[in-house]
């Protein structure tokens, strides 16, 4: 950690203690530590907020939180949890959440919570749809410059970090090294799945501080539509070699116009719980790339449909769910620009978003601080949220015209390493959706807010 001051170290140390307290006795003292944790987040910044949801669920033993908060004792190992915890709540959400708000009040600037990153281009399938699919497959940063990433971020206060890609886990060995070095951090890899084998998973065992989010499209033949002939068998192999060694895991889901109604069902979420999934992210298509497919785009019924399922799931399945675009009401709207985080692809551009392939920064030439202050990323600053329905909250996909402007203001340009997309040829692709969603977004946000005046 960077250098604490003497209340954060004595904070840092009791939660490190609490910690081991509650490993001695989980089924006893969950509760007594949430009333902890709550107590010294009095004001519900960093931690507080989401102890309450939790505390909420704990008297009911057959609330699906209830099991889900348990199994992480039963189903993932000691050594592991632990690391996790401490990273994760500690040094990413607690004292990194208050470093963030004080770079925040000196720089005047967005300062994210995670940063999402590209290690590579490479990637071993070729995915229908994918922005990537064409891109030269021989474009990697360095060690030095994920490390200079890493440690730039540190400063700020930045524990939580994303690898994307190309395909992340063509970097196995750099991704364990970093994980060593840098093992007061959490990282996440959005991957395939195909190249985790028994020698990674050890590895993740030995540095306990990384998990994977395993992307999958729905059962076999969706899976295999998009990503290719036995793509769903490899998911599951790498499924089954995480759970036999108690690894925690998750899914990654994009929904499209062809798989919405089976990646949104009962029967995939259950069967991805009984593999061993812990949490679910959902996105939705993007038209991103000249040689993008806008057909495979939901329509708004079916994000509507999502919205509902999602939330439903919530209520009743053992397993944590995130959706990128429609749970923008919990986090007051787009989270991008460095606002929560940013995204860095592997040529050194610094983006607001993995799907906004435009720039005015590279980490070659500017730090991260620099970036977050550049124009691009002060014209996300000025106009967040874009909306004051949150359920609209992306300038893209839900605000047409809305990322044009900012990106004409700035002189941000395309960073697609193969075809540059004008921005108003790709917000062309998205105003049609964003129509079409307006409507629908704003009758759940009128029956969202009346619902809490009840």
């Amino acid at each position: 950690m960077t250098e604490l001051s003497w209340k954060d170290h004595l904070t840092s140390l009791g939660l490190k203690k609490v910690l081991e307290y509650l490993d001695s006795d989980p089924d006893t003292n969950i509760e007594k530590i949430l009333n902890w944790l709550i107590k010294i987040d009095k004001e519900d910044k960093y931690i507080g907020f989401q102890a309450k949801v939790v505390r909420k669920h704990l008297s009911d033993p057959n609330n699906n939180w209830n099991k889900l908060i348990k199994s992480l004792w039963t189903d993932i190992d000691d050594g592991v949890r632990k690391k996790l915890f401490v990273n994760f709540l500690l040094n990413a959400t607690f004292l990194g959440g208050k470093r963030q708000q004080k770079m925040r009040e000196k720089y005047d600037c967005n300062i994210p919570w995670a940063i999402l990153f590209d290690p590579t281009t490479s990637c071993n399938l070729r995915c229908v749809g994918c922005w990537a699919a064409d891109y030269p497959r021989n474009l990697n940063m360095d060690f030095a410059t994920l490390d200079k990433i890493i440690t730039q971020g540190k400063e700020l206060g930045v524990y939580f970090y994303l690898y994307s890609g190309g395909e992340p886990l063509v970097r196995k060995k750099d991704i364990i090294k970093l994980g060593k070095k840098h093992d007061d951090c959490v990282f996440l890899a959005f991957t395939n799945g195909v190249l985790i084998d028994e020698n990674f998973a050890d590895g993740m065992l030995e540095i306990q501080n990384f998990v994977p989010a395993i992307s999958v499209e729905g059962f076999e033949q969706d899976t295999d539509r998009r990503r290719g002939k036995g793509s769903y068998q490899s998911v599951l192999n790498a499924m089954e070699i995480l759970k036999a060694r108690k690894l925690p895991f998750g899914i990654s889901c994009c929904y499209t116009s062809q798989n919405t109604e089976v990646i949104g069902s009962e029967q995939f979420i259950d069967e991805m719980i009984d593999k061993g999934a812990k949490f679910a992210w959902f996105f939705t298509y993007m038209p991103v790339g000249v040689d993008a497919v806008p057909e495979l785009m939901v329509s708004a019924e079916q994000r509507k449909f999502m919205y509902r399922q999602i939330r439903a799931f919530r209520e009743s399945k053992p397993i944590f769910t995130m959706d990128f675009w429609n749970d923008g009401e919990y986090v007051e709207g787009c989270i991008a620009g460095g606002r929560r985080y940013l995204h860095i692809n592997a040529n050194g551009d610094i983006e607001p978003c993995a799907f906004i392939h435009y720039s005015d920064s590279n980490i070659y030439n500017k730090t991260l601080l620099d970036a977050l202050q550049s124009p691009l990323f002060k014209q996300y600053q000025a106009n967040q949220p874009f909306n004051s329905n949150h359920l609209r909250p992306c300038p893209l996909l839900d605000n047409y015209g809305c990322l044009a402007k900012m990106v004409q203001k700035s002189g941000a340009q395309s960073t697609d390493l193969q075809k540059p997309e004008d921005v108003l040829v790709l917000s062309a692709k998205c105003k049609k959706a964003a129509e079409n969603w307006a409507a629908v977004a704003d009758d759940l946000w009128q029956e969202k807010q009346l619902e809490r005046a009840l």
